[in-house]
């Protein structure tokens, strides 16, 4: 009997506090099953941080099914923001708290000011970065109009030449035994990898693509050929690789992906590599696939992001910038619709850009958004397609080989939440055009661990498909 009085008393306590909660504008969410902090943050328009700190999380990625959860800034259980109204400062100025869907450029027209002032005024040094209850000061001269919110949020106009249209997401898979899966992670894309041996006919992408449309997907056909023919007569390979190509546009993929990290030497011949070289073979590939089909998406084959060659460009190998920027001189921006690129080896959160673990952790390859803005800085004028963009986690599989061992401490919850914030970040910027997932459903673990990528666990759980559907799923 004394401990049902204590449960009833305990319970009338939680009563209490969760009444409480209520009369001060906040509400009292229960964890359910597969939900996380991200998924919760997402569903009341709230940030992490947020509910961990009123909650007094320490471990973001830990919480548990019933736990009860307080919910910061919102009303009586509707589950939206509420958006503190613009407060008048001295000298005409006017703090601004940044609600979910904002951007500098349509928070600049609310208020009849410029990006350039604001970021100026508020020291931010990326002005695609800002986050949901960040305060701004908008620098204005005289009233300022009260901000009118816009469903979803207004969406700033790219200058011309930049628009990429909605950004899609898909993933690399292997095979399609987890359709739902992806279309549940609102992934309409499916990429797979063509390896031609120099004889084989155009044909053996035919598979390929019936896979994908039969499941209702979009495909994205990454061609590869074999660097040791590349060697032996550059030139005749080159127009026979284009030759390839144009046959396989006619069997209608949506997009083409000519080639893949060929500035190492595991995909270009040692001694050969330069982004000229590159550029030669892509301008016969483009001619080549438009001919064919000019409605196929063509992709610059994304190079390997490295630091591993001192920011150079030598015979043997080029860190990635460098041999993009032989590209733009060798005058490839006419020849591919949409920049590639491969973000794979993350061990933070995509928001960070500083303090990787790991030695040369000043190099742009560390972070997602430096990435992001050195490929942009190149290439200003074509949008960006993520061909392969990931995070490991040895989570149920075991240790990673030595030299994947940078990511030990990353778990499954880390690679769920990591890849919806860079997914996040990429719809914001409107630089991206497709954001393909690296990847699916991999199964191979050993000295090249690409099941430690795959999105589906050994479980058959998925978690990232759940954070990857909420991202999708807002306007």
């Amino acid at each position: 009997m004394r401990r049902l009085m204590a449960a009833l008393i305990v319970l009338a306590l939680l009563l209490m506090l969760a009444s409480t909660v209520m009369a001060q504008n906040e509400i009292v969410h229960v964890v359910q099953r597969g939900e996380n902090l991200f998924r919760i943050a997402l569903r009341y328009q709230v940030s992490v941080a947020a509910i961990a700190q009123r909650n007094s999380i320490p471990n973001v990625n830990l919480i548990y099914v019933g736990q009860r959860l307080i919910i910061p800034g919102t009303t009586g259980g509707s589950g939206t923001p509420v958006p503190p109204p613009p407060t008048q400062q001295p000298g005409g100025e006017t703090t601004y708290t940044v609600q979910r869907g904002d951007t500098l450029g349509n928070i600049a027209r609310r208020f009849g000011t410029t990006v350039q002032a604001i970021a100026q005024r508020n020291n931010i040094a990326n002005v695609n970065l800002i986050f949901p209850g960040q305060r701004l000061i908008i620098p204005t001269g005289g009233t300022v109009p009260p901000p009118t919110q816009q469903p979803g949020g207004v969406v700033p106009t790219p200058p011309p030449g930049q628009g990429t249209g909605a950004l899609e997401l898909g993933g690399h898979v292997f095979s399609f035994s987890y359709p739902a899966q992806m279309r549940g992670a609102g992934m309409t894309w499916a990429k797979s990898q063509i390896r031609w041996d120099g004889s084989a006919p155009p044909s053996i992408a035919q598979g390929a693509i019936d896979a994908a449309r039969s499941n209702g997907f979009k495909v994205l056909l990454s061609v590869v050929g074999n660097p040791e023919q590349v060697r032996a007569n550059p030139s005749q390979y080159y127009q026979n690789f284009a030759n390839f190509l144009r046959g396989v546009a006619a069997l209608g993929p949506d997009a083409i992906e000519v080639w893949n990290e060929q500035n190492i030497d595991r995909e270009w011949p040692s001694g050969q590599i330069n982004g000229a070289a590159y550029t030669q073979m892509l301008s016969a590939a483009y001619q080549a696939i438009k001919q064919a089909n000019p409605n196929v998406l063509v992709i610059s084959g994304a190079p390997a992001p490295t630091g591993f060659f001192g920011g150079a460009c030598t015979a043997n190998g080029c860190d990635d910038a460098p041999f993009l920027q032989q590209m733009a001189q060798a005058g490839a921006g006419q020849f591919f619709d949409c920049t590639g690129i491969h973000y794979n080896e993350g061990v933070l959160s995509p928001t960070r850009t500083s303090g990787d673990p790991r030695g040369n952790p000043n190099h742009y390859s560390r972070y997602y958004q430096t990435m992001v803005n050195t490929y942009l800085s190149i290439f200003p004028n074509k949008p960006l397609c993520f061909t392969e963009i990931g995070y490991l986690s040895p989570e149920g599989y075991g240790p990673l080989p030595a030299a994947f061992s940078w990511a030990a401490n990353t778990r499954a919850q880390d690679q769920a939440i990591w890849l919806a914030e860079a997914l996040t970040l990429a719809k914001n910027s409107r630089r991206v055009r497709l954001f393909i997932v690296w990847n699916v459903d991999a199964t191979e673990y050993g000295a090249d661990p690409q099941a430690g990528y795959a999105i589906i666990r050994p479980n058959n759980t998925c978690n990232a498909c759940v954070t990857l559907g909420a991202v999708m799923a807002q306007p």
